[in-house]
């Protein structure tokens, strides 16, 4: 889909805690959000054709997956079939990571406007200016081989913000265990094919008029507390 903020520090599915309602050793059955705009919302910039196909038939699939998985998971313990439960790992990693990345979309709506605040201030200090962080995102998310994700994320560690890419639907921690996502940007084709064709340089281009900067400006607030506002 389209652009996704994000908000959480881990989206790595952890294998801890008892079996409950729902629940299979602290991992949890998914079911489809509603979305909460209109499909037609985010145009000209994502047409309705692409939000509706993406959030009806792809993610209702990875949310089905996801919950297959977890249900031959269930049982791979109970009959003590650990080869099995190894497998099954790499399907809820992928298929629960695209739930968390897509479930969050709604966040977009009202986008646009400019970083300000504390982000606002780190972006200039760091990039020079938004337009030179834009410019960077979108060279790093079009050079980025097959499918996957750009990300401006937070290193708590070193204190500043970075850009990444992932591969397939990889959880940003998987860069590493202190970056915190801002926002990413879905590059799948079947994030803009339908409207930009092969063109991935301009969906780049058009997807920075409906990002929500104020959801990444209060993340980036929680997260860096002590970092100066403009």
């Amino acid at each position: 889909m389209a652009l996704r903020i994000l908000g959480r520090k881990n989206l790595i599915p952890t294998f801890s805690g008892g079996l409950g309602s729902g629940h299979l050793r602290g991992l949890q059955t998914f079911s489809l959000p509603d979305l909460a705009y209109d499909y037609g919302a985010l145009e000209p910039v994502i047409n309705a054709e692409i939000m509706q196909l993406h959030h009806q038939k792809h993610h209702q699939a990875y949310i089905t997956n996801y919950n297959k998985a977890l249900e031959q998971l269930h049982e791979a313990i109970n009959k003590g079939h650990t080869s099995t439960v190894v497998k099954l790992q790499s399907a809820i990693k992928f298929n629960g990571g695209v739930y968390l990345f897509s479930s969050l979309i709604y966040l977009q709506e009202g986008g646009g406007e400019p970083p300000k605040g504390s982000l606002g201030w780190a972006i200039d200090s760091q990039f020079g200016s938004l337009e030179a962080l834009i410019q960077r995102v979108n060279a790093e998310g079009a050079a980025l081989q097959g499918s996957g994700w750009v990300w401006l994320a937070l290193d708590k560690e070193l204190k500043k913000l970075s850009v990444e890419t992932t591969a397939n639907q990889d959880p940003l921690v998987t860069k590493g265990s202190s970056l915190v996502p801002l926002l990413g940007i879905d590059v799948w084709e079947h994030a803009y094919y339908l409207q930009y064709k092969n063109v991935r340089p301009d969906y780049l281009k058009n997807i920075w008029k409906v990002i929500n900067w104020k959801y990444a400006g209060e993340i980036f607030a929680k997260e860096a507390p002590l970092v100066e506002s403009r």
